[in-house]
């Protein structure tokens, strides 16, 4: 199958666009929303490991290997669990599938290295065997059940779903040059790699994934929390951060303050603290200053978090105090740390749906 007619299939793009020509027009707004959306994890200059191990966007093993398809479904549908949160705007993100195509074509055409055409069948390969191997050589940086460290999240089931097993494979052959994976294709044995590949796409047999029913964020005369109670008196970390404990004891008092989600729409839509206002990282000024002009200009405390744990957090409120505001915190161990230590979350209603291995339709279907 060629890659023009793959990427039909996978529902990508048009045939149309499914070209790598691009405009200096397409061109300079796909950098821009590089700027805007991904920058902050993966590094001005695409190093990645900037925040929360986002890979580098730099390595020829990847791109070579990862476009388009790997990429357009990691940015389009995000890593469930993760930090990096779905794109598409179908799922709450803020993209169209052509500016995700384009942001792909950008990232592409930075690095100099000739695409891979990889098949989409499965690798066979003696799981047991594998996964001794994955204990022994693999679970120090992915972690024992694949949760990820220094490196990737390789039990993630977003990407285990929408990932083909040589994907995979060409990783733990090649490497990823510029990071911390070495090519093991001198190291493993050819049954070795196959059973590595195999044993980590057997993490996706059982899995579940949640389903969220979205809610709508408050309206302004929400945004205020206890409107009629005291300022909380948070002795903040360094001067600027908020702890889990203290954040959640003003709560439970009832004292008055803003909270604003950093994230990800999508990600605020899953799951959030218990009446924040979402206001993402990448919002532009104009749609920045239009939130902000409802937000209290009286000294109310706000108190921003995200999932990184600090950094969204941080960068919102710097734009914040550019506009005069000056009572601001940032939640120290953001919402994963807050979900952790057992505090309170909103979540959609959810049903479990079956995670598949991603299924390419024969020629006979």
């Amino acid at each position: 199958m060629n890659r023009a007619v793959a990427i039909v299939l996978l529902g990508l793009v048009s045939p149309a666009a499914a070209q790598w020509d691009q405009t200096a027009e397409q061109a300079a707004e796909a950098a821009e929303h590089y700027e805007q959306y991904c920058a902050l994890c993966h590094g001005e200059d695409r190093e990645g490991h900037v925040n929360d191990h986002a890979p580098s966007l730099k390595s020829k093993s990847l791109m070579a290997s990862g476009f388009p398809w790997a990429f357009m479904y990691a940015t389009g549908y995000g890593r469930p669990g993760t930090p990096m949160a779905p794109f598409f705007e179908e799922v709450g993100g803020p993209l169209s599938r052509d500016e995700i195509w384009q942001l792909g074509v950008w990232l592409r055409k930075q690095v100099d290295v000739a695409s891979v055409e990889l098949p989409l069948e499965p690798v066979e390969g003696d799981v047991e065997l594998g996964r001794s191997i994955y204990e022994n050589r693999c679970a120090e940086c992915h972690g024992a059940t694949g949760e990820g460290g220094t490196g990737t999240a390789l039990g993630n089931h977003g990407m285990l779903a929408l990932t083909p097993d040589e994907f995979l494979k060409y990783a733990i052959v090649n490497g990823r040059d510029g990071t911390d994976m070495k090519p093991f294709g001198d190291i493993l044995s050819e049954n070795e790699i196959n059973g590595v590949t195999a044993f980590i796409r057997s993490r996706a047999s059982g899995w579940t994934l949640e389903r969220p029913v979205y809610h709508q964020p408050p309206t302004a005369e929400d945004y205020i929390l206890n409107p009629g109670g005291e300022a909380p008196d948070f002795d903040l970390k360094d001067g600027a951060y908020v702890m889990s404990a203290d954040l959640d004891e003003a709560l439970r008092k009832g004292r008055r303050m803003v909270l604003l989600d950093t994230r990800n729409l999508a990600l605020w839509q899953m799951a959030n603290i218990d009446g924040s206002v979402p206001l993402p990282y990448y919002y532009p000024d104009r749609n920045m200053d239009a939130l902000v002009a409802d937000l209290p200009d009286d000294g109310t405390m706000i108190v921003t978090y995200c999932e990184c744990p600090r950094a969204a957090a941080e960068s919102v409120n710097r734009r914040l105090a550019e506009r005069g505001f000056e009572n601001l915190a940032v939640l120290w161990e953001g919402i994963q740390g807050w979900i952790a230590l057992g505090y309170p979350v909103v979540v959609g209603e959810t049903e479990s749906v079956e995670i598949a291995p991603l299924h390419m339709p024969d020629e006979e279907s």
